[in-house]
């Protein structure tokens, strides 16, 4: 089976060969040890300022967001939320879920968020701005400049989704003034699911020690006390934090952030140049090296994503709802190569009889 989906996406081999073993004790010191590193390594990926600090939550990425909304937002805030798919309504919800006031830029599927559309909202009403900085259902990626300057000169507490974007695109802290940067474990850091991730800077730490947040699971300020020592308040995902350690070392080892990145990018122009005479078009405006969306022009994308799964044993990843039959996505993170989209373009040559 190949995998070209957006999540879990396929490990490598040393990955794997660590979900294979017995989970060990994890109140150790040698565990505390193993955790630093990671905290070490993901400030360093994300260039995070002095004082930032990491933190492991176990959970898929949507419980790190909803942590960011209760830990860091109260009653006398208000969110600018932009909305322009599946993961931008989820910000959405979560601030209705947890009466945050918030007004939301609704975005099209596909569209890109522009100066023009962001002049339309007066920044002086809001007191954070929560975007998904790529739009993993859709593949568009948002402009970081555009929203770096909204919120620096309106003094916004700037929280990122950058669940999908992390180690494909420049995600940037100190470059961008990003408050809150949020990922996930079975993204490009190619592990199984079961970790998010949290970055946080200065001015967000100094939220999450002055709010009162009414859950004791997603408490970040237990979260960043009990990580000091490298450890978490609760048992957590120990195999796939062991397995992040293994992909932080290696990333490190092969040239850093700015090497994956580069990786990820090359796939990307790799396969969009190989399909240049395929019947489908790039649907989103600004493309994400994390994934390729596509328009499927005979309007058979789900027909595709079942053909290629069970006559190709090939995964792509299909839409829902109005995009069913119109859009599938084809990532370009975890452990693939050009050789897998060789394989891929001769199936998909196949199925169309191009």
């Amino acid at each position: 089976m190949l995998n070209f989906t957006v999540g879990p996406v396929q490990s490598n081999e040393q990955v794997c060969e660590i979900g294979a073993q017995q989970v060990p004790y994890f109140r150790t010191p040698e565990f505390s040890a193993t955790m630093l590193q990671n905290e070490q390594l993901m400030l360093k990926f994300c260039n995070a300022p002095q004082g930032a600090r990491a933190v492991f939550l176990t959970g898929s990425g949507s419980a790190s967001m909803e942590s960011a909304v209760i830990n860091l937002l109260n009653q006398n805030d208000k969110a600018l939320v932009v909305n322009g798919g599946t993961f931008g309504q989820r910000f959405v919800d979560l601030c209705k879920i947890h009466d945050v006031a918030f007004d939301e830029i609704k975005l099209c599927a596909g569209q890109a968020l522009t100066s023009e559309i962001l002049g339309r909202y007066n920044p002086k009403d809001y007191t954070a701005f929560l975007i998904n900085h790529h739009e993993t259902s859709t593949g568009v990626l948002y402009d970081l400049n555009l929203v770096s300057d909204f919120c620096r000169q309106n003094d916004l507490l700037f929280v990122l989704d950058a669940i999908s974007s992390f180690l494909a695109e420049d995600v940037d802290l100190s470059k961008y003034g990003i408050d809150v940067m949020i990922t996930g474990s079975q993204k490009a850091l190619a592990c199984p699911p079961g970790i998010s991730i949290m970055v946080l800077g200065q001015k967000a730490i100094e939220r999450v020690k002055n709010n009162k947040t009414k859950c004791m699971y997603l408490d970040l300020k237990s979260a960043l006390s009990n990580g000091e020592r490298g450890q978490t308040p609760f048992t957590p995902a120990v195999g796939t934090l062991l397995q992040i350690n293994k992909r932080l070392c290696q990333i490190d080892q092969k040239g850093g952030a700015q090497a994956e990145i580069a990786r990820t990018r090359d796939l990307a122009l790799y396969f969009r140049e190989q399909i240049k005479d395929l019947p489908f078009k790039i649907f989103s405006q600004s493309p994400s090296n994390a994934v390729t969306s596509l328009e499927a022009l005979d309007n058979d994308a789900y027909d595709l994503f079942l053909k290629l799964k069970d006559e190709y044993g090939i995964w792509i990843c299909p839409n829902g709802g109005e995009l069913k039959d119109r859009v599938f996505r084809v990532g370009h993170i975890g452990n693939l190569c050009r050789q897998d989209y060789d394989v891929l373009v001769c199936a998909l040559r196949k199925v169309k009889g191009v």
